[in-house]
């Protein structure tokens, strides 16, 4: 990968996925789809039957929509360091991009909904959020061409990103 663009101009934005921030970034997205992860399926879980009926369709809502996030600010994370250690050509990593559904989302659900949510899960929605844009502004300094294209319609959405994963992870299923 040439940390050049055109006419030998330094590519900062190539400049900026290989340093150390890069490897910070990384590091706090995978760090939050562990954290979220866990928190899901221990201690949100039972903050959730603890909901109302409303403030329990929230949960569902957000807590769905947060996974799907994480699962994209993952994929494009793992396509990014794999360009970065050598794994894949930028090239090649473009036209992986294309099955990852990096896009810009917020919260689907109304104030009153959100504000009834457990504060932890607001927490880490936001912090994913946060995230979310941080890599969104990094990816279009990187494919400013490939940002505004809408992917392909998928068999199954989030395919392509398990997929991601479990090379990433050598697990089989």
């Amino acid at each position: 990968m040439s940390m050049f663009g055109t006419e030998g101009a330094v590519s900062f934005a190539n400049r900026l996925a290989t340093s150390d921030s890069f490897k910070s970034l990384f590091r706090e997205g995978m760090t939050l789809v562990e954290e979220t992860a866990a928190y899901l399926d221990g201690e949100g879980r039972e903050e959730a039957r603890a909901l109302s009926r409303l403030a329990a369709l929230a949960y569902a809502t957000e807590s769905m929509r947060l996974t799907t996030r994480l699962m994209q600010i993952a994929s494009w994370l793992l396509l990014q360091r794999a360009v970065n250690e050598g794994e894949l050509s930028q090239s090649e990593a473009a036209a992986e991009k294309r099955k990852v559904r990096l896009s810009e989302q917020q919260i689907s659900t109304g104030p009153d909904g959100f504000a009834k949510l457990p504060p932890r899960l607001i927490a880490i929605i936001e912090r994913s959020l946060r995230l979310q844009s941080r890599i969104l502004h990094l990816d279009r300094l990187i494919h400013p061409a490939s940002s505004t294209k809408v992917p392909e319609a998928l068999a199954h959405p989030l395919e392509p990103q398990l997929e991601l994963l479990r090379a990433a992870f050598g697990t089989g299923e």
